[in-house]
């Protein structure tokens, strides 16, 4: 499905969101699984746990896609513009060329398809996202998958523990400022 997806413009939203649920959140989801799963605890304690972290690996994808736009190279441990170069197609690709005039579509379509990039290619396509609210619109659904992990936790009794599930999730969204 990632490889569908790569290179590919026409990439939906929710075609997106199901090729980050099959790789970065699964592996969350199965990370917060296992724990209730070995100790024996109930299926909906479980299933709280799965949803927590498949909603946390959600937000941190996102998150992590609008930082290799925005983000500082120091901070993130990669460089900045890596999926750009690669030509993958993100969320906030996805978004941006949505948006975009069919010359913004073309440009896209050169860099990321025909894999054609010059030098400051990628400040513009820094400038289109931020025209159309690329970045912001991926870091407002990384808050909302967010949300959705901190709910999922609601079955759970509040404590040290809890506490920290949370602050994880609050954490991965404060990487993207």
């Amino acid at each position: 499905m990632q490889l569908a997806a790569a290179k590919n413009t026409s990439t939906t939203e929710d075609e997106y969101l199901a090729v980050i649920r099959g790789k970065t959140a699964e592996l969350f989801a199965a990370a917060c699984e296992v724990g209730p799963v070995i100790a024996e605890r109930s299926k909906a304690e479980q299933a709280a746990a799965r949803a927590y972290g498949m909603n946390l690996g959600i937000a941190f994808q996102l998150v992590d896609d609008a930082l290799d736009y925005g983000g500082k190279s120091q901070k993130l441990g990669k460089n900045t513009g890596d999926d750009f170069r690669e030509g993958k197609i993100t969320l906030p690709v996805v978004l941006a060329y949505r948006r975009g005039s069919e010359a913004e579509r073309a440009f896209w379509k050169k860099v990321l398809v025909d894999g054609d990039i010059a030098d400051g290619d990628l400040d513009t396509a820094i400038g289109f996202m931020a025209r159309h609210g690329a970045l912001a619109d991926t870091i407002e659904r990384a808050r909302h998958y967010g949300d959705m992990a901190k709910d999922a936790l609601g079955l759970f009794p509040d404590c040290a523990l809890k506490d920290a599930l949370v602050q994880a999730v609050d954490f991965c969204i404060a990487r993207a400022h």
